[in-house]
């Protein structure tokens, strides 16, 4: 067994051991009035009573959030959560990166031997979110709202994110009904996941008063139908094609895992049931055209395929991918030549909510439940709706990928493991 003190220099894997997240509210809806040390501060608890571990044994909390109230809502979430005082917080902002940012930062943290765990993930309340005012130059001029920060410099193309998605369907084509099938998809397997349990591990239900408890996603839609989102309007372009209905709702939300050094697994007492994890393999951050962020998960997944030669997408048999807009997600798959049958199978962010900050980290939640579910896990092997059928490694791949405003993407790779077959010798 190795330890980090009397090897200080060895490298270290680092494994996420335990994932949850909140339901996700719609903006002004169930979640409204829980601001986001609240709603992250249930979640906190949940990661350390599903392993057993004391809060005073983690070396550090890293909490993405875009649009929150500022300061540190990660050192204001772990002490709401009854952390102990001596214990650090980290908020980081990469907007709608900014849970899966965390999450990297945290796994290269564990490698480098500066930590052995770590709690990472992203919160973000809309519903409580503060406004922008923007400071007057002079006595005579009144404060004007400003709905957000820059992403970009004018210069450069600074658009909203519709307006980019818009850009996005008419340079690669993507037509209305494409975008209309896609979402309708999302809501279909979403509501599906809902009806057959698929959420329940990995879910923290959240308490609104002692009589009040959510305990489900709010925005998936079993009504929906084509013909209802043909129905409606274009939201940011007169003759365009992105819709409400084709488009991620603006959300409450929080998600977080819990993650340990490999060389710390031997020495843990866990939960019986708690004998596999995800191994974070490798994560990219980069950046392109900022009128076009949609496409940033195109560079940063081709940036982790080139860094590991012996890696094509065919080997990863999970792929989560945020849903901000279906033109969005649908020129990117085109792009990277992913069936879209093999994406987010229990629906994405078109259907569940896109919580800014918090979504890379539901993003990898929803990897570590579906990836470790013990059915698959015995099995090792699954034949997805287009046919694909990875071998054992391949299908021990997961990838979640985001695209950001300002014209960025990230990408993270992660691996199932079993604890007694990796590290317990």
């Amino acid at each position: 067994m190795h330890s980090r003190e009397n090897d200080p220099t060895a490298r270290s894997d680092a494994v996420i051991i335990a994932a949850r997240r909140s339901p996700v509210g719609r903006v002004g809806g169930s979640l409204k009035t829980l601001s986001v040390e609240v709603l992250m501060a249930p979640i906190l608890r949940s990661l350390l009573a599903d392993t057993g571990l004391e809060s005073s044994r983690v070396d550090e909390v890293i909490l993405g959030n875009a649009i929150g109230p500022g300061g540190n809502p990660a050192r204001v979430a772990l002490l709401e959560a009854g952390f102990p005082v001596s214990i650090p917080g980290l908020t980081i902002d990469r907007q709608c990166g900014s849970g899966l940012a965390a999450i990297n930062q945290a796994a290269r943290l564990i490698q480098s031997g500066a930590a052995e765990i770590v709690i990472a993930g992203g919160v973000e309340s809309c519903s409580t979110a503060p406004w922008r005012l923007e400071k007057p130059r002079s006595l005579y001029e009144l404060p004007q709202f400003s709905q957000r920060a820059r992403f970009a410099p004018e210069a450069l193309g600074d658009p909203d994110m519709g307006s980019a998605a818009e850009t996005i369907a008419q340079y690669y084509s993507i037509s209305r009904d494409r975008q209309d099938a896609y979402a309708l998809q999302s809501h279909q397997k979403a509501i599906a996941s809902q009806k057959s349990g698929r959420f329940q591990s990995e879910l923290c239900p959240i308490s609104i008063s002692s009589t009040t408890v959510i305990d489900q996603d709010e925005c998936p839609r079993d009504s929906l139908t084509l013909k209802r989102l043909a129905k409606l309007p274009a939201v940011f372009q007169q003759e365009g094609t992105v819709t409400v209905g084709n488009a991620c709702p603006i959300n409450d939300g929080a998600a977080a895992v819990l993650m340990v050094s490999s060389r710390l697994i031997p020495t843990l007492t866990l939960p019986s049931e708690l004998n596999r994890g995800l191994q974070f393999v490798d994560a990219i951050a980069t950046g392109v055209d900022p009128t076009m962020p949609g496409m940033g998960p195109v560079a940063a997944v081709q940036k982790i395929v080139q860094r590991h030669p012996n890696l094509n997408l065919d080997d990863v048999g999970w792929v989560e991918f945020n849903e901000a807009f279906a033109s969005q997600v649908l020129a990117c798959l085109d792009a990277l030549a992913i069936p879209i049958e093999r994406v987010n199978p229990g629906g994405g962010a078109i259907a569940l909510g896109h919580p800014y900050g918090a979504s890379g980290a539901i993003l990898v939640t929803r990897l570590f439940t579906d990836m470790l579910q013990p059915d698959w896990f015995r099995s090792n092997v699954r034949q997805d709706q287009c046919g694909h059928s990875p071998s054992t490694d391949s299908e021990r791949l997961g990838l979640a990928t985001l695209g950001i405003g300002g014209g960025m993407g990230i990408a993270t790779l992660v691996k199932a493991v079993d604890f007694y077959s990796n590290f317990r010798n």
